[in-house]
């Protein structure tokens, strides 16, 4: 028996010899108590080696499963902190939206103030405007309303003065001897001896004019002689304007129809235009109220306004040519005007 133990172990031995490279993975439990116990000395060892070298790589594979825990465990609470960040800034985030919303509701508030405010300003613009225009017809139909009435005013004016002589030229204190009536009988006398023996020409009134005299004035204020009727008036111009030279005491005077300050502007504006038909030999005339009267190709032309002149120079090739300075020179004067205005 004891020689087949021994070759029992003796087997065994050789079995253990020729275990292969990969024995070192063979686990401990493998082996008996008996086996160890039958093992040679250098099998022994050799186990011993094997199982060093199992402990040593479970030992590396624990620190390297370790290392594997700590990394994964630093990248977890990178992790986590990436998501605490991540959470932060999406409350962060959240917080600017709201308020970017809260601006946003805001300026939409501040928007629909303003544009109902802007609403209300239009409405009062237009009603402004409104009124404005309403005020500017108002104005213009005063404007208009002021026009006719100096109008009428003058007209009336104009009829009241019909008979009226404007005496020009006559100098202050001359009338102290034989009052204004006396001097202009002295007038007739002196210019027209015919029309002094006249009795149907009677004096009304005569007057000086403006009533206060201005002593920085240089010239002598105007004499009004009023008279009964307007053909004595008319006569008396008519005889005036034939003899062409006037004169009191041999000292030269005028005498003109008298008319209203509108009149007289009016019948002044065809003065430059009378004397260059007058240098034409046109034979101007300025007649009553304001009308210009002359001679053109043979005929007489009569005109209330400078456009209807204007419009009938435009006809006469050589008549706008006589007349096309001074008609400019007056375009150019009211453009002015018109400006200031």
């Amino acid at each position: 028996m004891p020689n087949n133990k021994r070759k029992n172990r003796g087997n065994k031995n050789k079995e253990v010899t020729m275990t292969p490279s990969n024995e070192k993975d063979t686990p401990i439990q493998d082996y008996e108590d008996d086996d160890i116990e039958e093992m040679q000395e250098a099998d022994l060892k050799k186990l011993i080696r094997t199982l060093r070298s199992s402990q040593k790589q479970i030992l590396e594979l624990q620190k390297s499963l370790m290392d594997k825990i700590e990394n994964l465990s630093h990248e977890n609470e990178i992790l986590r902190r990436n998501q605490n960040e991540t959470k932060q800034l999406v409350q962060q985030e959240t917080g600017i939206v709201t308020e970017v919303k809260n601006s946003i509701d805001q300026m939409k508030n501040t928007i629909e103030s303003l544009t109902n405010r802007m609403g209300e300003a239009e409405e009062r613009i237009s009603d402004l405007e409104d009124r404005e225009q309403e005020r500017i017809q108002s104005d213009q139909r005063k404007e208009e309303e002021i026009r006719n009435l100096k109008h009428i005013v003058g007209n009336l004016q104009d009829t009241i003065k019909k008979p009226n002589i404007r005496v020009l030229g006559v100098p202050e204190g001359m009338e102290r001897e034989k009052g204004l009536e006396g001097l202009f009988s002295e007038i007739l006398a002196e210019n027209f001896p015919g029309l002094e023996k006249d009795r149907e020409i009677l004096v009304q009134e005569a007057h000086r004019t403006p009533n206060k005299h201005d002593q920085k004035r240089s010239s002598p204020r105007h004499v009004e002689i009023k008279l009964s009727t307007v053909k004595h008036k008319e006569k008396i111009l008519k005889c005036a304007r034939e003899k062409h030279q006037i004169t009191l005491r041999g000292s030269p005077i005028r005498l003109t129809a008298d008319f209203s300050s509108e009149t007289l502007k009016a019948r002044r504006e065809w003065r430059d235009i009378a004397q260059v038909l007058r240098e034409n030999n046109c034979q101007p005339r300025v007649l009553y109220p304001a009308k210009l009267s002359f001679v053109n190709e043979g005929e007489i032309k009569t005109f209330h306004s400078k456009q209807k002149l204007k419009e009938f120079v435009a006809t006469r090739p050589a008549l706008q040519k006589m007349l096309k300075d001074v008609l400019h020179t007056e375009t150019q004067k009211h453009g002015h005007q018109y400006e200031r205005k």
